[in-house]
């Protein structure tokens, strides 16, 4: 059976773990060539390992807050495997406080990974993609970015923000073929929501209908929709994955 991707060349920042690994991963099982962008350099490697190798992946260290280093990750697609097809702008940072106690830095330094790094990401991308008439950026958003959390003004603004830029830069390509797309997950199981304290998880567990928490592979399939023909006439959509929290 040909996969939904066969033959596509896929770039996913912060996709050494998590979500990003998730969403790499059902990308190369759907036939993909993928390169991950990220700043661990020895989950990269254990990740482009657990991927098949670099027949199939490849990871180049990445900081999204570079323009010039996103621009290398995105040559170093085209470069390795022959093509940019797919771009995940997934990396991302969490520096929580109440807006009374946030600094200045912990403000700019979410701002800058998710913002600033998305638009790197999907400016680059789609100068790329542009000349070829085809290509789909996913862009992560959250549910942060629809209600506001409490503790996040920082992460709330810059994932706002996200559907903003989503929305605008996609009306900017669609005449060139390029798609793009957003996904707002909710509470997805990872290392970092399963060391809340339990009484945050289980009040956050209270707003979802479906009475779980999402796994990174139901974010990921969300997100190979997006990537694939499957979503061949939408751009400028924001797909929640949060079991109906907040809806």
């Amino acid at each position: 059976m040909v996969g939904l991707l066969e033959g596509k060349v896929a770039v996913v920042t912060g996709g050494a773990q998590g979500i990003g690994f998730a969403i790499a991963r059902r990308y190369v099982d759907e036939g993909a060539r993928v390169v991950i962008g990220d700043l661990d350099e020895e989950a990269m490697a254990k990740a482009v390992a657990e991927l098949g190798g670099d027949t199939v992946a490849a990871a180049v260290r990445c900081d999204v807050t570079s323009y010039d280093d996103v621009d290398a990750l995105l040559r170093a697609a085209v470069d390795t495997f022959g093509s940019l097809d797919v771009l995940v702008n997934n990396a991302g940072i969490t520096r929580d406080a109440t807006m009374r106690n946030m600094t200045e830095d912990q403000f700019d330094q979410v701002i800058s990974v998710h913002l600033k790094g998305c638009w790197n990401g999907t400016k680059l991308a789609s100068l790329i993609m542009r000349e070829q008439k085809s290509g789909a950026i996913v862009n992560i958003s959250s549910i942060s970015g629809k209600v506001g959390m409490v503790g996040q003004t920082n992460y709330s603004a810059a994932k706002a923000g996200i559907v903003g830029l989503t929305k605008a830069a996609a009306k900017e390509v669609a005449h060139h073929g390029v798609r793009i797309n957003a996904i707002q997950p909710g509470l997805i199981r990872s290392a970092m929501t399963e060391a809340m304290p339990q009484k945050a998880w289980d009040a956050k567990m209270t707003e979802i209908p479906m009475g779980r928490a999402g796994e990174p592979e139901e974010v990921a399939k969300v997100a190979l929709f997006y990537a694939c023909d499957l979503s061949s006439y939408m751009t400028g959509t924001v797909a929640e994955v949060t079991g109906g929290r907040l809806m």
